[in-house]
């Protein structure tokens, strides 16, 4: 039985072991396409084994603060290739860098344990030291987020739509959400001679200054005419006569142009600010997207999977996967920087908040067990009773078990639909 109750106990880092594992084998299937993408997919992979090594890191720390005795701190799973015992805790590098775990003595209420070491033991220890280093794994993904957030904003730039300059696209989409396809018309501003980073002056001799007024002044014109367009361009004015398209999803002429994107870096204390809404806003957008998750499951193989209900949501493949075009798309390197700091800081945040659930075997199911016992003994003590103790962890085995299995059969799930049926970046 208590070999069992320790195999249980490494379930997290075993799971997390094969999430990272897996995304490493496809790295073969998907680097097929270019050298950029399987770059984008490598970067992708190492942010993801960084945070899982740093949310272990977390455990750790937490463990050592209180006392406990932390006899094993690992990079990566298999047999081990290097290792180094400092004081009782030894550290290595094992085989398959895929992850890692930490080893803290006394987790459950079933390990055997020497009773001259049993006072540093993790379940020997107050509740509140307990539940710090149950949270401070999650703790980690949320500190690696909001670092990623505050370099985004004071060393990349925030983006800013540039006034009237435009970036032009490539055709006319069969909705306002489509990729473009081959079979797709060309954008008349491809066809009449736009360029990405022309500055629009002027349409029709009606003068445009930003965004809104460019889209009412090309929204008023006649359709089958040809539209002077004037624009500026390497320093020069000149004037394109366009002949705007027509589209089954908007009202109006259709030119086929998107505001072109600046960054502007902020400064150190601007950064905080930024980084501590956008850390709110997101961990926000990582509930609703919990929420989305059984209604999108029936629509993960369908064709217009993105405009689904949660159709973005994913699994960590198909978050590589978006990494990979975004490297590997026509797009300046801030945008790309941009954009994967973003997927990465998205993953954290979302990790950290769904390691939280109250359920086993995730750090929040433990959390959750330290609260109830904490709620229980006050109970009894308020009653006069006896404390009743620790949770009888043997009864919560089968649950743990059974969240496990569905935990699986989600991450497959996800996984099949981001191989088969993968979502794409708009074109």
């Amino acid at each position: 039985m208590n070999a069992g109750l320790r195999r249980a106990g490494a379930s997290r880092a075993f799971r997390a072991g094969l999430i990272a594992a897996g995304l490493a084998a496809l790295i073969v299937v998907f680097g097929l396409r270019s050298p950029a993408f399987t770059i984008g997919i490598v970067i992708f992979v190492v942010a993801l084994l960084v945070s899982i090594m740093l949310h272990e890191a977390g455990h750790f720390a937490a463990a050592k603060a209180f006392g406990m005795q932390v006899t094993k701190f690992f990079v990566g799973f298999g047999a081990t290739l290097w290792s180094v015992r400092r004081g009782e805790t030894e550290y290595g590098i094992k085989a398959l860098p895929f992850g890692g775990f930490v080893k803290i003595t006394g987790t459950t209420s079933m390990d055997e344990v020497d009773p001259a070491v049993e006072p540093r033991t993790l379940r020997a220890k107050p509740a509140w030291q307990r539940s710090v280093v149950w949270v401070a794994g999650s703790f980690m993904h949320f500190v690696i987020a909001f670092v990623l957030l505050w370099a985004l904003a004071a060393g990349i730039g925030l983006q800013r739509l540039a006034a009237t300059t435009v970036t032009i696209l490539p055709c006319v989409p069969a909705s306002s959400t489509a990729a473009c396809t081959p079979a797709d018309p060309r954008s008349p501003a491809a066809l009449g001679g736009l360029r990405s980073g022309d500055r629009i002056v002027a349409v029709a001799g009606r003068p445009v200054r930003d965004w809104t007024q460019l889209g009412d002044a090309i929204r008023s014109q006649p359709l089958g005419a040809g539209v002077p367009f004037t624009v500026e361009r390497g320093g020069r004015t000149l004037t394109l006569r366009i002949r705007l398209a027509t589209v089954a999803w908007r009202k109006g002429g259709y030119l086929g142009v998107e505001p072109a994107v600046t960054f502007a870096r902020t400064g150190p204390l601007q950064a905080l600010g930024f980084a501590g809404s956008e850390f709110g806003a997101m961990a926000a957008q990582s509930v609703t997207a919990l929420g989305k998750i059984p209604a999108a499951l029936p629509y993960l193989f369908a064709r217009d999977r993105a405009s689904t209900p949660g159709g973005q949501v994913s699994s960590m493949v198909g978050a590589a996967d978006i990494t990979g075009q975004v490297v590997a798309a026509n797009l300046g390197w801030q945008q790309k920087a941009s954009v994967v700091l973003e997927i990465i800081i998205d993953v954290n945040i979302f990790v950290g908040i769904f390691n939280l659930l109250p359920l086993l075997p995730l750090d929040g199911g433990h959390l959750a067990i330290v609260i109830f016992e904490r709620a229980r003994s006050s109970v009894a003590r308020l009653a006069r009773r006896p404390d009743p103790g620790r949770v009888d962890i043997t009864k919560v085995i089968p649950v743990s078990v059974g969240v496990f299995a569905l935990l699986v059969a989600l991450g497959l799930l996800l996984l099949a639909a981001d191989i088969i049926n993968p979502l794409s970046l708009p074109q």
